[in-house]
């Protein structure tokens, strides 16, 4: 026996699909992320956006998350995204725009701008999902960030406790002031 449709739960549907678009998620995540075609998609990112959606590949190398500046955002993002999962009952979508909001929010609040994009946030989660990444604690700050899945936290010196030697020398390229 086939399912009817349920109105109400494609109204949910296209609510989802329509915050995905303003926090500037690709059109993969929405297809990924909601039961609605790809045509639907594409006309509901066009009216909600005002332009075509991005074409090409998702970013897909893990690479990204591991350099400097990218994984201080990374570790951020996905510290905040563990807490929400832990503490409420939020589908995993749900709870990655609700951490990727509240990521914004402190990034903001410093007066930079957030380097991590809604995509790339997802793509992040599902990196950790299927163990091509990890978190390990700081040896020296006891912070947990974001690293290849079986690094030795024995040893392990996140970022902000030994930065790179260039790291945050520029202010113009986003660099953070170390003192």
């Amino acid at each position: 026996m086939a399912t009817a449709k349920s109105v109400l739960n494609e109204s949910r549907e296209i609510e989802r699909a329509v915050a995905l678009i303003q926090l500037g998620a690709r059109l993969q995540v929405l297809e990924s992320e909601t039961n609605l075609s790809y045509e639907r998609l594409l006309r509901l990112y066009k009216e909600v956006a005002g332009r075509s959606p991005s074409k090409g590949q998702l970013p897909f190398s893990t690479d990204w998350f591991l350099t400097w500046q990218p994984n201080i955002h990374s570790s951020l993002f996905l510290n905040i995204y563990e807490h929400l999962t832990k503490v409420s009952a939020l589908e995993d979508i749900d709870a990655i725009m609700k951490a990727y909001k509240l990521y914004s929010e402190q990034i903001t609040a410093c007066a930079m701008e957030p380097i991590l994009s809604l995509t790339r946030a997802w793509r992040l989660v599902k990196f950790i999902d299927n163990n091509m990444l990890g978190m390990t604690r700081c040896s020296k700050c006891g912070g947990h960030y974001v690293t290849e899945p079986y690094e030795n936290s024995r040893h392990f010196e996140c970022g902000l406790c030994s930065p790179p030697a260039r790291a945050g020398k520029s202010t113009a390229a986003g660099g953070i002031l170390l003192h």
